[in-house]
């Protein structure tokens, strides 16, 4: 393992240097990419030598261990360090883990209401908020894609970009399908409804993930219906965007230019012909370990929200906490840390079977 980890310090260093080469600097997207590199490899470099250097200080206090006055002292330092050398060699171990490339990416996040009518599209509208409120938290940016507003509020379906450093990492495990145990306002006997929605989270596409060719594409431009101003059916500024190999479809109307709108459409149409790639990657491997390693599948009901109850409860590593107006209000890292720890485990544990 410590062999590995040698040659992966090299690489660091070698990185090191070519980010302050003028030619590499010159070049952005290998620049960018070195960059990625570099912080990926920083964290598991300190900790080896942070390993080594406590592993000189052991070997150190163990020679004091035969001089009367020093030998009380070393005792309880060599009982301090013993304990941060295992925690380390611990924290090594996670961080040899193979990473996942989209990691530190931006991403689009789609909800969509489900089962359940309007208050399903009411419920998209809460998770809209309680990711948004995360994301303010985190200081990433949101953005909307595009929206299709229910009639009584929320969302039939919401499209949005949040950019930021390392937001797919903390949020990819929250694809699946979000249900709602709640009395609806529309409710006059009071009995609680159960409600669906799906929320996907892929990460965002660049120039360097996906080659489309223009011949590929099917591009409309139509004008623009519902809220929006003046320029409303007056001019052709909403994009609609067809990926004839894929068949993929991508429609914009939130701008008012149709440049603006045909950028966002191509974002979204890049990540989702990305992220088909990625779900086909992540079966081929459940398949082949034959057991889910949490790919993220749309189809798997992941959490129930029940407001009566004030209960969310994660199915997938059953941790259930009694605080769901604070989840709503955006306080989810509890989960989203302690889903990453649960696939970190679990990654651990398939890599010491094979």
């Amino acid at each position: 393992m410590f062999d590995k980890i040698e040659e992966l310090e090299r690489r660091y260093q070698e990185v090191e240097a070519l980010l302050s080469d003028p030619a590499v600097i010159a070049v952005q997207p290998e620049f960018r990419k070195l960059s990625r590199e570099h912080a990926d490899l920083s964290e598991l470099v300190a900790a080896y030598r942070r390993w080594r250097k406590v592993l000189d200080e052991i070997k150190e206090n163990r020679e004091l261990l035969s001089d009367a006055d020093m030998k009380e002292m070393a005792e309880e330092e060599l009982q301090s360090l013993e304990a941060e050398k295992e925690q380390l060699e611990a924290d090594i171990q996670l961080l040899l883990l193979p990473k996942d490339p989209n990691d530190n990416k931006s991403v689009i996040l789609e909800i969509r209401a489900g089962t359940g009518g309007d208050e399903s599209a009411l419920f998209a509208g809460d998770l809209f908020r309680m990711y948004s409120r995360f994301a303010d938290v985190n200081r990433w940016k949101v953005e909307t894609i595009s929206a299709s507003e229910s009639e009584r509020g929320g969302f039939k379906e919401i499209i949005a970009s949040v950019e930021g450093d390392g937001v797919f990492a903390k949020l990819k495990y929250e694809s699946g399908t979000h249900r709602v145990q709640r009395v609806p306002e529309t409710e006059a006997q009071g009995r609680i409804h159960t409600s669906a929605c799906t929320v996907a989270i892929m990460p965002e596409a660049e120039d360097v993930d996906i080659d489309i060719r223009p011949d590929d594409l099917k591009i409309d431009v139509y004008r623009s219906s519902g809220a929006g101003g003046q320029h409303v059916n007056t001019t052709d500024s909403a994009v609609r965007i067809t990926h004839l190999p894929t068949g993929t479809v991508v429609a914009c109307q939130e701008e008012r230019s149709q440049i603006k709108n045909r950028a966002k459409a191509m974002k979204v149409l890049k990540t989702r012909i990305l992220d088909h790639i990625i779900q086909e990657q992540s079966a081929k491997l459940a398949a082949d370990r034959k057991q889910q390693v949490g790919s993220g599948d749309r189809s798997e009901r992941i959490r129930t929200y029940n407001f009566p109850q004030g209960r969310m409860t994660d199915h997938r590593i059953g941790l259930t906490l009694y605080r769901l107006d604070s989840i709503m209000s955006g306080d989810i890292a509890e989960i989203a840390d302690a889903l990453r720890a649960h696939y970190q485990m679990e990654a651990l544990k398939a890599q010491s079977e094979a």
